[in-house]
């Protein structure tokens, strides 16, 4: 049999010891001979997307047992981004994504596994697991739990970014209190990442594209039985790959790099991703910069105008032909490397011809020649504000908002920014700058899906913006410009910013300018002292100190 990592705590006389830990466990002998492959699951009963997991795990765990593998499972905290918006609690959840990481690697190399099945569904908890699994680089697949159906509110499909938008709109008087609740009642009806383009699935179908999990991990729907025989599949899976010595680090490398920006891009996904995408391919060595976003952005058209952005969501694109569908128009048109290898043990090319995959609905996925946009969902803007880059989904904004002179209001802080929102006093022109929301200033650069689902359920949209140095859900649209970099914390130009100060917005040139003089600004900066920021949490303190920028992936660096 082939020798097995699992033996540095399994083979020999001195390992008696562990060998009677093993057997407390149940373990036979015949079991502790067998590799040994850690299942992660990230089941638990606050996040809606992680309710359903258990089953999940089980099914995994089946698998490996049908291939010749003994699982072993282990738990990974998970935070609802949900419901943590708009309060302290947000401020934990980015930092949650290398809390994860770092206790799966210590679980991984404390009982050294054969093979990993990590079972995340939620924001940060993908990423977080995709990071684990290239820097163990030891045989491994993600299997998410799948997306939550679409539910519904006044008489429309309707999910948990229709809720954010109907408190601005009940705000205004354009909904009653009766189908307010009705809509929160109903939008979304049970398990499963949040049923949109939203930042969960984006990073579910990102692992699909850059081939570290299975096809249909991004979109087979959390309550289809088909998502518990892709789990039976993944523990099968991995058994395969442990036979082939198939490593993460074999499958993500350049190639799987440009792929799955490329995806993303066709998909219109989270600007999320400029910081996660890079973090993870960090483990493997790679080094990825805002530029290829951009880069990838001007030659990959939209494909899907998913929601946000649109009334389609994502069982729409599994019926569609899912993540596979959209592969197969970007590599006919040049725009997917074939040849990349994937977790099947097959390359992307071969997998789409297993799979014979074609999209089935050209509103959902929309082909080459007639796509929803020339260029991908995100920009990358420079400029005096923002000069490292700032993040936008440009598929998301209206043609109004794409080229704008707007006027400076300006927030130290979400909330404060959110009550002006709600209280009627940003009006039509304004640019609300919310700073000292960054990965340090923060700390935990929090997402504003509070004031940018207000602007838009206020019916401000095409008028006013939004600039930060923090982040958004998935799941905001319109001009919301986020991770401005270098962060105020950090001495960037946004902490200069008055109110009244005039600020260009030119997403197709790739512009974001304060409109000050050279001279302003250098007095201004003479002048300047940072407000004092009194951080209760020992954790985010040090957090503060060890995160580096969001134009790098705001993951832990050296200071």
């Amino acid at each position: 049999m082939k020798p097995t990592r699992s033996k540095r705590m399994t083979d020999g006389l001195e390992k008696a010891p562990h060998r009677s830990l093993l057997h407390a466990l149940g373990l036979t002998r015949e079991e502790i001979r067998r590799p040994l492959v850690g299942v992660v699951n990230a089941a638990n009963e606050v996040v809606p997307g992680h309710l359903h997991l258990g089953a999940l795990s089980a099914a995994v765990k089946a698998g490996v047992r049908m291939a010749g593998g003994v699982p072993l499972e282990f738990p990974a905290i998970a935070v609802c981004d949900g419901l943590a918006m708009n309060h302290e609690g947000m401020r934990f959840s980015l930092p949650s994504r290398e809390i994860i990481a770092d206790s799966i690697e210590i679980m991984a190399m404390a009982h050294p596994f054969d093979a990993l099945v990590c079972i995340p569904n939620c924001d940060k908890c993908v990423p977080a697991m995709l990071m684990a699994m290239l820097r163990l680089n030891i045989p491994s697949v993600l299997l998410s739990g799948g997306p939550m159906l679409s539910g519904r509110g006044r008489g429309k499909t309707a999910d948990l970014i229709s809720v954010f938008e109907a408190v601005g709109r009940f705000k205004v008087g354009g909904m009653g209190q009766e189908d307010l609740e009705d809509m929160v009642e109903h939008a979304c009806p049970g398990c499963g990442s949040c049923s949109g383009m939203f930042t969960a699935n984006t990073m579910n179908c990102m692992a699909e594209a850059m081939g570290l999990a299975l096809p249909g991990n991004g979109t087979i729907p959390a309550v289809h039985a088909e998502r518990i025989r892709l789990a039976k599949t993944a523990g099968m899976q991995v058994m395969d790959l442990y036979a082939k010595n198939i490593v993460p680090r074999d499958i993500v490398g350049e190639k799987a790099v440009a792929n799955a920006v490329a995806v993303d891009m066709a998909l219109g996904g989270s600007t999320n991703t400029t910081l996660h995408l890079p973090a993870i391919f960090h483990e493997a060595g790679l080094d990825l910069s805002l530029d290829i976003f951009d880069r990838i952005s001007r030659k990959t058209p939209n494909l899907c105008k998913l929601s946000p952005a649109g009334a389609h969501h994502i069982e729409d694109l599994h019926l569609a032909g899912g993540i596979a569908a959209v592969m197969s128009v970007l590599l006919r048109g040049g725009l997917l490397h074939g040849d990349a290898l994937t977790v099947t043990g097959r390359t992307v090319a071969e997998n789409l011809r297993d799979l014979k995959a074609k999209p089935s609905n050209p509103e959902v996925i929309r082909p080459l020649d007639s796509p929803y946009s020339r260029e991908g969902g995100i920009a990358i803007l420079r400029g005096n504000l923002a000069p490292e880059g700032a993040v936008v989904k440009q598929l998301a904004v209206l043609p109004a908002m794409m080229t704008r002179t707007v006027s400076a209001r300006v927030f130290n802080s979400e909330e404060d920014a959110a009550a002006a929102i709600l209280g009627g006093r940003i009006k039509p022109g304004d640019a609300v700058v919310v700073r000292y929301e960054g990965p340090r200033g923060g700390p935990g650069m929090r997402e504003m899906l509070t004031p940018t689902s207000a602007i838009t359920g206020m019916g401000l949209e095409g008028d006013v913006a939004l600039i930060t140095d923090g982040r958004f859900s998935g799941g905001s649209r319109g001009a919301a410009i986020g991770h401005v970099s270098p962060e105020a914390a950090e001495g960037g130009l946004i902490a200069l910013v008055q109110d009244g100060d005039r600020i260009l917005i030119d997403i197709p040139n790739r512009k974001l300018e304060l409109l000050l003089e050279e001279g302003e600004i250098a007095r201004r900066r003479t002048a300047f002292r940072p407000p004092a920021r009194h951080v209760a949490s020992s954790f985010l303190r040090r957090y503060a100190l060890q995160v580096t920028s969001a134009s790098s992936g705001a993951m832990y660096g050296e200071r």
